[in-house]
């Protein structure tokens, strides 16, 4: 049997994240479960901006459409800023997502997504709720229900996972790879529809 393969994409573009940080502890989680995994740190790739036309033939494009289209799972790891997720992963999901003339279809049908996001404020939990519904109602996204969000009480010295937060990334990760597991047989495949 092949390993599970997930793709972590780190979509904050502070040299200081803490969702990148949790996002290297959720990558360390799935290797322990031998998982395969494609770290994605969008601090390293040049980014092109969604314009539904030049942004395909950008040398970013292709890795990352085939880093979300050929996992089993993908672990969306964002900032929250003004209440919502933080733009460069919504520019990632409109490049990825966008389909159009030709043989191009949207990377993220049927993916079954999970978030670990950072915060500033402890209320801001449901802030990426929005983009989460996009994902379920676009592409047929299963969003994985056990979300990690983290604020400044969540961390020991500035940089290490409190006994809490570690937990629920624990929680998080394993309910993940249990939805990965159980949909992978799934017989249906989604496209554009209501």
């Amino acid at each position: 049997m092949n390993p599970t393969k997930i793709a972590i994409l780190s979509c904050s573009l502070d040299p200081e994240s803490r969702s990148r940080r949790i996002a290297r502890e959720a990558e360390r989680l799935l290797q322990e479960r031998r998982c395969e995994v494609e770290f994605i740190d969008l601090r390293e790739i040049e980014l092109p901006a969604f314009d539904n036309s030049t942004c395909y033939v950008h040398p970013a494009y292709e890795r990352l459409y085939h880093a979300i289209h050929d996992a089993d799972g993908v672990l969306l790891a964002v900032p929250i800023y003004n209440w919502a997720v933080g733009s460069a992963a919504k520019n990632l999901i409109e490049l990825t997502g966008a389909t159009g003339a030709g043989a191009r279809k949207s990377a993220w049908f049927d993916q079954v997504v999970t978030f670990v996001c950072s915060g500033g404020l402890p209320h801001s939990y449901m802030a990426y709720g929005s983009l989460a519904m996009s994902l379920m109602l676009d592409f047929k996204c299963v969003i994985n229900p056990y979300v990690v969000y983290a604020t400044d009480r969540d961390w020991n010295d500035e940089a290490i996972l409190s006994d809490n937060l570690a937990a629920r990334l624990t929680k998080t990760v394993d309910v993940k790879l249990e939805l990965s597991s159980r949909l992978s047989s799934r017989t249906y495949a989604s496209d554009w529809e209501i």
